[in-house]
């Protein structure tokens, strides 16, 4: 009985994702992304004046975290299993021409980061404990002076965080860790996350950013040491994976030597929808994070967000994208069906080494992405309810966290984020649409008028009394 209820219900999401992920969604999405890269002309070039800024202090100015801090949660909450699991279901289900879509996508997923970090920071405001909050919630408010596009985008947030955040990352290391040589049972790793959960949670912004900030920048350095290993001890596929990857992208993949076949139009719907979900450009989701920076302007802060989507899509989903496409290449036994256990098995070629050093990846990118999503989800709903909301959130979200783990049916997990993901897109794209003559006012005088440091007395800072 349960079984077929979950059946039903695993149908009914996949109905209602493939009519969100069709063609409407993905040209709003990619023409957004388009539209801001030329609009702003093409902020992306400035991505190493902008990696600048990773250690800049804000002399001057006063706020909660720092840019670093910001980006480091902000990745925590992008990187996870989108860029392992996620990228496996999109080869598995799209071929290997869908890395180059994801790719893509998160190249011009940096203007749109751009742009919705600059608004999180030029409509920030104070809640009722004095703490600096932001996002598209505020700008469609404020800036847009759309409350109901506010709410919805709120609502949607607050759940969505409940997929993307927690459950279908807590799924993906539950399954993964009970299919390994460890056999640890989901209820084990349930628990275990749950409790290491609710202990950071308790501190807050201050406890979730220290974490993340110590465990971002180690988890990345494993992870990639895991993906060289794969690369080297299949050198000679190397370069024939680059090229199927960038053929198959343009041209209908025929099905044999490990992969299925698939249409253009697959490989471009499955490996943008993973993109979005790796990266979480033009969502809305990361913005919030930007909100409590000390930055001297709101241009500063937008520059070191965009670069968020290069390091987790760019750069760790193409590296994911090529050790599985290289993996399959000289190994086309590794059986292509289950796309969950697809990355496990292609570490898998190099030994116990490299099953363990993604083990240990997926699990430490799952615990600092449902810290990250946490804070997102709270800030979604104190906008909706207040800070009392905040407490019963958090001991819900644990109980997700559980939840996620033990649930036996890891598609539907996967298509009530697909599905969340596009209702949260859609206000935010409106926003920074709308929005527009603010993106180009603020960019043209601080970006392209070369005032990065100057200090912009309007945007609202630490230091302003609490309403």
């Amino acid at each position: 009985m349960l079984l077929s209820m979950l059946d039903a219900l695993d149908h009914l999401l996949d109905s209602a994702c493939n009519f969100l992920w069709g063609y409407v969604l993905l040209v709003a999405l990619l023409g957004t992304h388009l539209y801001l890269t030329l609009i702003l002309r093409v902020p992306q070039r400035h991505l190493f004046k902008a990696l600048s800024y990773y250690v800049a202090r804000g002399k001057g100015q006063e706020g909660h975290i720092s840019h670093f801090s910001s980006l480091m949660v902000s990745l925590a909450a992008n990187v996870g299993t989108g860029n392992i699991i996620g990228v496996a279901v999109a080869v598995a289900s799209g071929g290997p021409g869908a890395v180059l879509w994801c790719t893509l996508t998160g190249l011009l997923g940096m203007s749109s980061r751009y742009a919705e970090s600059l608004l999180a920071i030029r409509y920030r405001t104070r809640d009722a404990r004095g703490h600096l909050v932001g996002g598209p919630m505020y700008a469609l408010e404020h800036g847009l002076h759309c409350k109901t596009l506010a709410v919805l985008f709120a609502i949607f947030t607050a759940i969505a965080a409940f997929g993307i955040g927690n459950i279908t990352q807590a799924n993906a290391v539950s399954q993964m860790l009970a299919g390994s040589a460890l056999g640890i049972p989901t209820w084990g790793t349930g628990l275990f996350l749950a409790v290491l959960v609710s202990a950071v949670l308790l501190g807050g912004l201050d406890s979730i950013s220290r974490v993340c900030t110590a465990c971002v920048p180690a988890m990345a350095l494993i992870y990639i040491i895991g993906c060289a290993l794969v690369l080297i001890s299949n050198a000679s596929c190397v370069l024939p994976a680059i090229e199927l990857i960038i053929r198959s992208a343009f041209t209908p993949q025929a099905a044999g030597g490990g992969f299925i076949g698939s249409s253009i139009m697959l490989a471009m719907q499955v490996g943008v929808k993973r993109g979005l979900f790796s990266n979480e450009a033009g969502m809305g989701s990361s913005p919030i994070i930007s909100a409590p920076v000390r930055t001297p302007n709101c241009v500063q802060q937008a520059l070191v967000a965009s670069t968020g989507p290069f390091w987790d899509t760019v750069v760790i989903c193409t590296l994911t994208g090529l050790v599985l496409t290289t993996a399959l290449l000289a190994h086309p036994d590794i059986a292509t069906g289950d796309g969950n256990q697809l990355s496990y098995r292609a570490f898998g070629t190099v030994g116990s080494l490299g099953s363990a050093l993604l083990t240990i990846s997926l699990t430490t990118f799952v615990v600092s992405t449902v810290l990250g999503w946490s804070y997102f989800g709270e800030r979604a709903l104190e906008y909706l309810g207040g800070v009392r909301l905040i407490t019963p959130y958090r001991v819900l979200w644990v109980v997700a966290v559980f939840v996620g783990c033990i649930i036996p049916k890891s598609s539907i997990a996967w298509n009530f984020a697909d599905c969340a993901n596009a209702l949260m897109a859609l206000p935010n794209l409106i926003c920074m649409i709308g929005l527009t003559p603010v993106l180009l006012r603020e960019t043209r005088y601080y970006l392209q008028g070369n005032r990065l440091d100057e200090i912009d007395p309007t945007i609202r800072s630490a230091e302003d009394e609490p309403s």
